[in-house]
């Protein structure tokens, strides 16, 4: 018997696919459990249908993803920190800083998790801090850095 599975379920197979498992293990675990639907040829149209609506969603994201990050890339993000003598900065920039930044200057909404910062920002300067926005799609921000 073949099954549409709308969970993944473990060692059979990912939501969405289509499985053929046995008649027995289909009706006392699959169906009652509610974790896939028989594969009749209503319920594979109305699949394609559905993996045919995701498709579409998922590329408009990568298009929203990919004009955001034009958008970013043209950006400067200016931060300023405490300086002491001979140009000792005290303290450093981290990604919730720069968010927080982001949100303020901006007006732009990033996710801290986003930035990709191999570690805080501790030096006066232009720096170039990458945004993951997309599993596709990384923007590149410029923090500009001055002292206080």
């Amino acid at each position: 018997m073949e099954v549409i599975l709308l969970q993944d379920v473990k060692s059979l197979g990912k939501k969405g696919e289509v499985v053929k498992v046995s008649e027995g293990y289909a009706r006392n675990f699959i169906l009652k459990k509610k974790l896939g639907i028989e594969a009749t040829n209503s319920n594979l149209n109305d699949l394609k249908l559905h993996n045919a609506n995701d498709a579409k969603i998922a590329k408009e994201k990568l298009e929203a993803a990919k004009k955001l990050a034009e958008e970013i890339g043209k950006l400067t993000l200016n931060m300023k920190i405490k300086v002491g003598e001979n140009g000792r900065v005290f303290g450093s920039i981290s990604a919730k800083e720069i968010a927080q930044a982001a949100k303020e200057q901006l007006n732009l909404e990033l996710d801290k998790k986003k930035l990709v910062l191999k570690d805080s920002i501790k030096a006066i300067g232009t720096h170039s801090v990458k945004v993951k926005l997309h599993p596709e799609v990384t923007a590149e921000l410029t923090v500009k850095v001055t002292e206080e």
